[in-house]
């Protein structure tokens, strides 16, 4: 339950620094993928952000 806290509150981050709110809005990127292995079925995904050289990506 902590880590959802936590993952919410970057995600939060994430969202505010791509509508503009500190300088010119920056198009964030989002992937989801889903797959079935020996295990069983699994459910992912992430959200990043990309500004010239610098880029960040949350995945989970």
């Amino acid at each position: 339950m902590q880590i959802l806290r936590v993952v919410l509150l970057i995600s939060a981050g994430f969202v505010l620094a791509g509508c503009g709110a500190d300088g010119e809005p920056i198009q964030p990127t989002m992937s989801a993928n889903v797959g079935v292995g020996s295990s069983g079925t699994f459910v992912g995904g992430g959200v990043g952000l990309r500004r010239g050289g610098l880029g960040v990506y949350l995945g989970l």
